[in-house]
């Protein structure tokens, strides 16, 4: 992998790109869409997903980069409590999601059942821009996330609402733990978890 793609941790002069990033990745994104208001939709997920890079992600988690911030995988870890974060955020989310906040609150209650009841690493967000895509930056970016987690004896969970990404995780030594039908004609997702290594 060339120096421009190189894995880092990241940092505060990261986060434009990383957030221009995130907000490509997850524009047309099944759960976003679900989930976000459709007006002013692309501005809507923007500003969500800069407020979960630097106020969760960035705080309360781990985050890395490639290519400059042209890939970027957001983890939440045990070893700090993202409550407050959240809810911290928690009426600017509402205010984001606009009319689909009732969508929003439904589908996390779908899943809460299956997500871990013990300390794991959570593959929060992952995205790769749309033109730096098809070079392995996804699978790299993630893997400092994965080797931590390794290390520490924790195992990893995520959420993903595109079928495709099943297979792409499952490399990774991810298995579906549930299939879920999210409520109000909501996208199938898919919860996974990975054991430590």
């Amino acid at each position: 992998m060339s120096t421009h793609h190189r894995i880092r941790p990241a940092i505060g002069e990261d986060m434009p790109v990383a957030v221009n990033t995130l907000a490509r990745a997850f524009a047309d994104y099944p759960f976003t869409r679900h989930v976000v208001a459709a007006d002013d939709h692309h501005q809507r997920v923007r500003r969500f997903q800069e407020l979960f890079l630097k106020r969760i992600g960035m705080v309360y988690g781990r985050v890395w980069v490639a290519g400059a911030g042209r890939a970027v995988a957001v983890w939440t870890t045990p070893d700090r409590d993202p409550g407050p974060g959240f809810a911290a955020i928690g009426p600017l989310v509402g205010e984001l999601a606009g009319d689909r906040a009732p969508w929003f609150a439904s589908a996390d209650r779908a899943l809460q059942p299956y997500r871990p009841r013990y300390p794991a690493w959570y593959l929060a967000a992952v995205g790769v821009d749309p033109d730096e895509q098809g070079k392995g930056l996804g699978g790299a970016v993630i893997r400092p996330g994965l080797d931590a987690a390794d290390r520490a004896g924790f195992p990893c969970f995520l959420e993903t609402s595109t079928e495709q990404n099943v297979a792409f995780y499952e490399r990774l030594g991810f298995t579906v733990t549930a299939d879920v039908p999210l409520p109000d004609n909501g996208p199938r997702t898919w919860c996974m978890l990975r054991q430590p290594a």
